[in-house]
């Protein structure tokens, strides 16, 4: 005859608890997707933020499943080049997310970004709730009122649909080829506009 004394049968009732304790102690992370042209370029200034888990390049806004990089380049899937950034809410929010996202692309720029052309290239924020769309609208609205642009934000503001992480290769590029992700950025004029744009906001 087994014998379950009243210390065995609370630590067993503990010990079962735990991983469901540990499960609801743990978050999932919070998700942006955000476009700003070539999605090489903006992993790094996401990377750097306090806060961001983790930044994953790819396609979103397109009618094409599983689109691959030559599909999207070609300009005929409807995708844009973007990046899904996975963070910590409690470190950064979604609106300082949001200042970091202006703060890296030609808010005026109509289906292009800097030295690449094509709507595979156009800038937007595709929010995935209800207080996503509030603050992107927000934030364009701040923009807006601040006057610094002559010509209207092309800036699209959308909800967001699926997306899709682009080919190995993409992911990291800036880290795993930093010599020709150098050239390319500088080639591009992107930081050059960028401080035209924004001077010493940036």
């Amino acid at each position: 005859m087994i014998r379950v004394t009243w210390r065995r049968l609370i630590l067993g009732l503990a010990f079962a608890a735990l991983p469901a304790y540990a499960a609801a102690e743990q978050d999932p992370p919070d998700i942006a997707i955000f476009a700003g042209g070539c999605f090489w370029c903006m992993e790094p200034p996401f990377d750097r933020v306090e806060g961001v888990i983790s930044t994953t390049s790819g396609y979103t806004d397109g009618k094409v499943k599983n689109p691959t990089y030559k599909q999207v380049s070609g300009g005929g899937t409807g995708h844009t080049e973007a990046l899904r950034v996975e963070y910590d809410s409690n470190i950064v929010s979604y609106e300082q997310l949001l200042e970091v996202f202006w703060m890296n692309i030609d808010p005026v720029a109509e289906n292009r970004q800097f030295c690449d052309a094509g709507s595979q290239y156009r800038s937007g924020i595709y929010y995935r709730d209800d207080q996503q769309k509030a603050a992107a609208l927000a934030s364009l609205n701040r923009l807006k009122a601040s006057e610094r642009f002559d010509k209207p934000i092309a800036t699209e503001i959308k909800p967001a649909t699926t997306f899709y992480p682009a080919e190995d290769y993409h992911q990291d590029y800036y880290i795993k080829n930093p010599v020709r992700y150098k050239f390319y950025r500088y080639n591009c004029g992107r930081d050059a506009r960028l401080d035209e744009i924004w001077g010493e906001d940036r």
